[in-house]
Order: C-alpha cells, then structure tokens, then sequence
C-alpha cells in the first residue's frame, strides 16, 4: 500500500466501482478500499436473510415459513435500471454484462385515485387505457405522436414548440391534456418526482419520454430491467474490470485519516500505512466536514407471500404513486421483485416502498404504498440522510460521490439525466475483447425495433 496511485477510491457503491473500473481500463493506477468486508455499500444486496434481520435489529430472526436464508438477496436500496438508458449503455460498452443476467420487469404502474393502472406508453395502450376518457385518449394520442416524430434538430418536426423556451406546462396545454394524464405523463413516464419539471424548458422531458418509450421497445412488457440475484451484483460486476485491468481492491480496511497538503489531497492513512494519490473519489461518509446534510428518504423493506394486487400478479413490477394523488411535494415509489429473480425464497416476494421525506412521521408518509402491499409478513423501516458536497472538489481533487447519496433523492426508477460525474463513455476506450465469453449464457432475446440512434446490443436475458 505504501506507493502512489493516481486515483483512490474509498467505499465500494456502484458509483464508485463504475469509476475505478473505468479508470483502470484506461490505464490509471487505481487503489479502491472499503471499511466493509462485503461490495455495495450502502447500495449492497444483503444476504442471507438472517443478515438483513441482524442488521435492523430483529434478533428473533426469520421464521421457518421464510425458507432457506441464503436463498434471500436484498437490496437496501431498490433501483430498476432503464432498459435503453445510460447505465445499461455504460454496461454493454465495458462487457461487464458478461458476469450478469438480467430480467425484464413486467410491469409499470401508476396510482388513481385510490387504485393502481397499468402505464399507457404507446398509442395502442393510450386508446385501451381506463386512466382517460374518450376524448382525453385521443389528445394523448396526438401527444405521444408528437413526442416519437419529435427530433431535436429538425425544426420541422417541433409543431410550434420551442425546445429550448417552450415550458412543459405550455406543451400540456397546446394537446388541452388535463390534471390526470400530466401527473403520469410526468411521473411515470418522465420519471420526475416533483412539479418543478413543468416550467422548465421541454426539451429535456420530451427526451425523458422518448426514452421511457426506446427502453420499452427493447424488450416489451416494461422499460425496465434488473438483474438476478440483486442489484449486489452491479457494483462486483465493475469491481472485476477494474482488477482485470491492474486496479487493486482491499475490502475491510480502515480508513484512519485523509492526508491533505495545502488544501489539496495527497493520500490516504490506513493501519500505519500511506498510499499517496493525485485524487481521491469516495463515499460522503468517509469525510463527513465535507458534506452537509440535504434531506431524508424513508425505505420499508415488505417481505410478501403473495403477488401485488391488481398487477395480474406479476413477479415485478414498478408503481409510482404521483405527489398529488397523495397531497405531497414529491412521489412515492413501490418497486417489487421476486423469487423469479434469485432473490428471495420460493413463493415469495419483496417490495420496497420509498420518498423522500416531508414530515416529522415518515412512516406515515408512504402509507398509500403499504395498503397496496398488505398483507405483510415482515417489514424493515430505514430511514437515511441524504448528503451534498460542500464545495465541488476542483482544488481539493476530493470527489464526494456516491450511488446511495446521489440517487437516493429519486427513491424510484433511475433517472437517466446526466451523472453528476459527467463520464462520457464514448470517451473512454475499452479494450476487445476483454475476456473470453461465456459459453453457458444463453442467447439474448430479440428485441422490437428501437428508434433510438444508439443501437446497443442486447442484454442476456433469463425467461
């Protein structure tokens, strides 16, 4: 350890592992350490089940009617990956695709008045839809048109609208579509988890569409993907790239001091020993004087025995309850995935509810979503602190970034806006191939045709 890197990164979430790995492919001496003896982070895939009750305290442990305990994979913090998105380009470009399986989640639903429905993202849908009147489908119809044949750098193609000045609240009002059809164009599609998005140019929401509809073309039934035996895996996957390509990992290892020389980071202190660096990236807790506190999400782990309801009991499936169905500022989401994912016990069933947090009772917050599930046989309530940097690292070359803490403000569905770290993968060159492949994988599933102009190969899939 006592030599020097270009870069150290300490904790091992998926940001973090996406970058050390990106950075050791493009020849950077990269050293990643972790406090935890186990990937993840905060974002880790707990296992065996027994962990996750030790872990919130339970010290009864799971009941017999739970199953094997090792067969039990569960994520603290739930994230579906959209399937035509940034993430999943960055993981077809760095083949780290070659140690995952994916599956299609099955279902995108949003909450009415009291009751949940299927997504219409497609003008098929649109018209069979029970969200809308006769009327309001077919203005939703003429809105969808708009926004497939929409191309940013054709003109003709912008109706009146323009991209850059035209808020969404004006594009809404030009297709005379009402209250309803906004909160889960918005919500559900466009994937905001707020109203500010309605007097900000459209451009970037129109995008947020189209790529709700590409992500769904890839593979039908929802834009949505996770992987098998939970989202663990992601940041392992970016781990192993990172040693093939020389970086050097030490889990359970103490971080002691961070050494700083006129303001700027020149290494890292752990259990006598200096490893001298030129940047440090790392987790917000290993330097808390550099972060402040920006909020709050509240997460409730539901272990089920049944199927959601309504959902024609689909092994997962994603609802997103819009903030003014429920008097709020911001969304709720319901994520749900199952044993058909490798990652809980036969017959069973794991959804995880999440916000950010807006009052002094957070549990209270998410009871819409709770109803949804019942009944529940065990329930795992975190609530955790958000954090952002206090200043943007430029002069102290410390990068305080982190999966949990940047994407847990949006407790559901990835958003695919720009990463704070802005790493342009079609800048980073990748060495093909990089290993030999795998013979056992099965082929991937043909996908519908994608209007998107980034054709990516397709993902493994498991039926």
């Amino acid at each position: 350890m006592d030599e020097e890197y270009d870069v150290i990164v300490l904790g091992t979430g998926l940001t973090e592992c996406i970058l050390s790995g990106i950075m050791s492919v493009n020849g950077k001496k990269v050293l990643h350490m972790d406090r935890n003896p186990y990937y993840g982070g905060e974002s880790s895939s707990i296992t065996p089940l027994e962990e996750l009750y030790k872990r919130f305290q339970l010290l009864e442990g799971p009941p017999e009617a739970m199953g094997r305990g090792r067969d039990w994979n569960v994520d603290l913090i739930p994230k579906f990956l959209m399937a035509n998105g940034q993430l999943v380009k960055m993981l077809l470009y760095t083949e780290v695709t070659r140690y995952l399986d994916f599956k299609v989640v099955e279902g995108s639903f949003v909450y009415k008045g009291g009751k949940i429905y299927k997504v219409p993202s497609t003008e098929t849908e649109a018209l069979a839809s029970n969200l809308m009147g006769m009327f309001e489908k077919r203005r939703f119809r003429k809105f969808l048109v708009f926004v497939a044949n929409f191309d940013e750098n054709d003109p003709k193609t912008f109706e009146g609208v323009d991209p850059q000045s035209t808020s969404m609240r004006d594009v809404y009002r030009k297709f005379d579509l009402g209250q309803d059809v906004i909160d889960f164009t918005g919500h559900a599609l466009a994937l905001y988890r707020t109203d500010d998005y309605l007097d900000q140019p459209c451009l970037e929401t129109i995008n947020r569409i189209k790529l709700y509809s590409e992500s769904l073309a890839r593979y039908g039934k929802s834009p949505y993907l996770y992987p098998l035996y939970g989202l663990g895996e992601l940041p392992q996957g970016f781990a192993r790239l990172s040693a093939i390509y020389g970086g050097t990992y030490m889990l359970n290892k103490p971080v002691d001091d961070i050494i700083m020389e006129n303001g700027k980071v020149v290494g890292v202190k752990s259990e006598g020993e200096v490893a001298r660096c030129k940047q440090l990236i790392c987790d917000p807790s290993y330097i808390p004087d550099r972060v402040r506190k920006a909020g709050q999400v509240i997460r409730i782990i539901c272990i089920l025995s049944h199927p959601i309801k309504n959902t024609n009991d689909a092994n997962s499936c994603q609802i997103i309850i819009p903030q003014n169905q429920v008097n709020r500022k911001s969304d709720i989401y319901v994520c749900m995935i199952s044993y058909a994912h490798n990652v809980a016990a036969q017959g069973k069933y794991i959804a995880i509810a999440s916000t950010t947090v807006e009052t002094a009772e957070p549990e209270k917050e998410v009871e819409p979503a709770l109803e949804l599930l019942e009944p529940i046989d065990q329930k795992f309530v975190a609530i955790s602190d958000l954090y952002e940097p206090i200043d943007d690292g430029s002069e102290s070359q410390v990068s305080r970034l982190s999966w949990p803490q940047l994407l847990a403000a949006h407790p559901g569905p990835l958003p695919d806006s720009p990463w704070p770290w802005a790493l342009d993968v079609s800048r980073c060159s990748v060495p093909a191939p990089m290993m030999p492949p795998h013979t056992s994988r099965q082929p991937a599933m043909t996908s519908k045709t994608s209007t998107s102009a980034w054709q990516a190969p397709l993902l493994t899939l498991r039926t």
